[in-house]
């Protein structure tokens, strides 16, 4: 299948093939030029938007097809409501509204964790902790733009699950009910894929 031309290429081969998926998006490139922008510190465009892509890419897609919104993880030792709010209005002022940005401090995550997800969140160090925490392992990317237009590719547990079309759980933190929910409705976008279960020992 062609689509899987990229499964067993070298992690370097993925990286350089996800770059250029991302940079023939002009939606995903205009996020992260205004990413830049922002300036702030330890950014990071991270998951769906990312993977979703290069599954578009691939099969031949439209771009940014299933694609909710674009998440940008950002890490700043300012934990109260109001810094992250200036951030988050700024961003509202740049950032076109299609597809919509979410925006949010990394630092902050504990302090409200708890009361969404019904469980504790160890608070994080800096903006690539949260990355490797995702539900499903092959969500666990992050990409930013450099000075020079370069790109830094964060990818915890490599490429190969999404070069591969499999969803594979993290099994990490207890997040069955959330790796099985964004398996399904993945599932139903991009039929190519395949999804391996959560172990059943945990």
């Amino acid at each position: 299948m062609t689509h899987l031309r990229y499964a067993d290429a070298s992690l370097e081969a993925q990286r350089a093939a996800l770059i250029e998926i991302v940079r023939v998006s002009p939606k995903l490139m205009r996020a992260f030029h205004i990413a830049r922008e922002l300036g702030l510190p330890d950014w990071w465009i991270v998951s769906g938007a990312l993977y979703n892509q290069v599954w578009n890419a691939l099969t031949g897609r439209p771009e940014l097809h299933g694609v909710k919104d674009i998440d940008l993880f950002y890490f700043d030792p300012d934990t109260s409501w109001e810094a992250e709010d200036r951030v988050i209005r700024a961003g509202a002022r740049l950032f076109p509204a299609d597809p919509p940005v979410e925006i949010r401090n990394q630092a902050r995550v504990h302090l409200w964790y708890e009361q969404h997800f019904g469980q504790p969140c160890p608070p994080y160090r800096n903006a690539r902790e949260p990355i490797a925490a995702f539900a499903c392992r092959t969500h666990a990317v992050g990409m930013r733009l450099t000075s020079d237009d370069d790109f830094e590719v964060e990818a915890p547990y490599g490429l190969g699950d999404i070069f591969s079309f499999r969803v594979t759980p993290n099994p990490i933190r207890p997040n069955r009910l959330t790796h099985e929910a964004k398996a399904a409705r993945q599932k139903a976008l991009w039929p190519e894929l395949r999804i391996e279960p959560w172990p059943e020992d945990l």
